[in-house]
């Protein structure tokens, strides 16, 4: 299956959630000193957006295993597909393409009991 769209549009935005979280938080700051009577309400309302940037750097986190996911996707297939083109050009290693970017990523191709 291609990939249609190798880079989406996201439609989170990790900054605009970081500041809006700070923005609460420090709002939550400021009615804490003026309510402290309320204090454990305050810190569970702190802790939520805590776990709100834990979530967001995770995210983040994910993003960036996707995108580095894809581009490898990507090689793996441009190889692929060079294989193919070089053996039906009659190429002698054809098997070249992939085992070079194999070698670009450092792992080891199977040899399957044959010399190179």
């Amino acid at each position: 299956m291609p990939i249609t769209n190798p880079h989406p549009c996201y439609r989170i935005d990790i900054e605009k959630i970081a500041a809006r979280n700070q923005t609460a938080r420090h709002m939550i700051a400021g009615l804490a000193a003026e309510m402290p009577a309320l204090a454990d309400f305050w810190r569970n309302l702190d802790t939520a957006l805590t776990d709100n940037l834990t979530l967001s750097g995770e995210v983040s986190r994910l993003r960036a295993e996707l995108a580095a996911t894809r581009l490898d996707t990507a090689n793996l297939l441009a190889a692929v597909r060079a294989a193919l083109a070089a053996h039906a050009d009659g190429e002698t290693d054809p098997l070249s393409y992939i085992r070079d970017e194999l070698s670009a990523r450092q792992i080891p191709a199977p040899r399957h009991g044959r010399a190179s």
